[in-house]
């Protein structure tokens, strides 16, 4: 089982079984409690249902506690917490208009949309093979964008408000929020071209949106702040010292940075340019959470990737706001963002890729040329999540689902778009077949040669280093798509 069944398990315990003084306090496993209040009071409930399933469970001093019916009861609750992912889905498919016409249903966009959103493969081995609870928290994520796109301006920014406070994670979108909302809630009218009447500007509705950001936060943070404690909540929400990057790199600029590092400290030792001894050896190739320092390029601080995230969403938030194209410019900004703080954010986790997949998947039913980048980021960022399921037995089951849903969303997306031109051309074509010997290499000819017992970091580094290729090339492309579209002569009032 992953390592995400106990630590999940203990935060049940720990919810259950202490005071809420004590929640962002207790250490007695490594897996301390890190994810905002509501999460934490989420918890609290499950561990209510669970005790009917094994009260041992819920014992803080049960470290690694194993049973049938503890796995049993956390692979029942992420099933049905689900239910309300596969809600946000059907509210997206009402949002999507239907002018494309089609013979069959299985052509229909909504139709693919929903496939492709409720079969994504992503999200199917990390909560249900890996185990989390993802799809629970995309779930809000799909509803109050939704609720956007549906002009349910107060709804969706609730919603999006409670999400942040059961996952931090997702302020990685929350420029796209606020742009979106000044621009379309608190501004009522449009010129003819397009731009602001700044005289339409609505105090009220400002006011209303601070109250849903206040109340909510004041529910979730409120009582950590009347102990005392906000400042060792925030201590374990943002824990700088984890290091750059994650035990397995995830796929974005800082793994092209460290292979960077790492090829040239290679190429100075050869030609005597650096002192071996000095080296410290698998610096940021020992799979250990940590801080490191890079050896020829300068070392990355927390401050350096949060410049560098903003100067990277910057651009996505200037288009929505001044080249305005509705709630499809707030999709393109949100996956903008999402992918932007993935390429550079600080200790990114490798599923964050899912984050900016899953919306593209509301813009790749609607233009060919989403469809084709939906489905390089899509490919590639699926299949940098191959690591996760690391044992034989789980090989062909990722293999088999990853073919699925990939062919799939091949011959539904061009099938959908059959009078255009190809979805991808010859280059990016080669790209993503490479995949197939790379994972080949990976999981059957290097477990079966001696570079395993001395590089056993390679198979992660090659995955990594090469899909960060291919999600940059997706950013890129996705990016220079939204700065080079134009803007409609006539923009009505959203």
């Amino acid at each position: 089982y992953s390592t995400d069944f106990e630590v999940h398990r203990n935060w049940l315990a720990i919810t259950h079984s202490l005071p809420l003084s004590q929640w962002y306090y207790e250490a007695t496993s490594e897996w301390t409690l890190d994810y905002p209040p509501f999460f934490a009071w989420f918890e609290y409930v499950l561990s209510h249902i669970a005790k009917y399933f094994d009260p041992q469970m819920l014992v803080v001093e049960n470290l690694n506690y194993t049973s049938r019916a503890t796995i049993f009861f956390q692979r029942l609750s992420v099933i049905f917490t689900d239910t309300l992912f596969i809600y946000a889905v059907h509210e997206c498919c009402r949002c999507i208009n239907g002018k494309r016409a089609a013979k069959d249903i299985l052509e229909k966009p909504t139709f693919i949309l929903a496939v492709l959103l409720l079969w994504n493969f992503g999200l199917l081995i990390v909560d249900h093979i890996h185990f989390q609870y993802n799809g629970f928290l995309f779930g809000l994520m799909l509803l109050s964008v939704a609720r956007l796109c549906q002009k349910r301006y107060l709804e969706g920014a609730l919603l999006f408000a409670v999400l942040l406070h059961f996952k931090h994670i997702y302020v990685y979108v929350a420029p796209a929020y606020g742009i979106y909302l000044l621009r379309s809630y608190c501004f009522t009218a449009n010129n003819a071209d397009g731009s602001l009447k700044w005289r339409s500007f609505s105090f009220l509705h400002v006011t209303l949106l601070g109250l849903i950001v206040c109340l909510v936060s004041a529910l979730s943070l409120g009582p950590f702040l009347v102990l005392g404690q906000l400042p060792q909540v925030i201590s374990r929400l943002f824990p700088f010292k984890r290091g750059l990057c994650h035990a397995y790199w995830a796929p974005n600029f800082w793994a092209l940075y460290n292979a960077m590092d790492k090829a040239l400290t290679i190429l100075g030792l050869k030609c005597n340019f650096l002192d071996g001894t000095k080296i410290p050896k698998a610096s940021m190739t020992g799979g250990l959470v940590q801080e490191f320092q890079h050896t020829v390029l300068p070392s990355v601080t927390p401050l350096a990737t949060l410049i560098c995230t903003f100067i990277a969403i910057l651009p996505s938030v200037f288009c929505l706001w001044f080249k305005p194209q509705g709630p499809r410019g707030f999709l393109q900004c949100l996956v903008l963002c999402a992918l932007s703080s993935f390429m550079f954010g600080w200790h990114v986790h490798e599923k964050a890729i899912l984050l900016a997949i899953l919306p593209l998947s509301l813009l790749s039913i609607q233009r060919a040329k989403d469809a084709g980048i939906y489905l390089i980021l899509a490919t590639t960022g699926h299949f940098s999540l191959f690591p996760l399921l690391f044992t034989t037995p789980e090989l062909p089951i990722k293999i088999l689902l990853m073919l699925l849903f990939t062919v799939y969303s091949f011959s539904s997306l061009k099938s959908l778009f059959r009078r255009e031109k190809p979805l991808l051309n010859w280059l990016e074509t080669i790209y993503l077949i490479q995949l197939v010997p790379l994972e080949i290499f990976c999981e059957i000819i290097f477990p079966l040669t001696p570079w395993k017992q001395h590089f056993p970091f390679v198979p992660l580094l090659l995955t990594s280093v090469y899909c960060a290729l291919g999600i940059t090339y997706a950013w890129l492309k996705l990016y220079i798509s939204v700065l080079t579209e134009r803007t409609p002569v006539r923009q009505k009032a959203e």
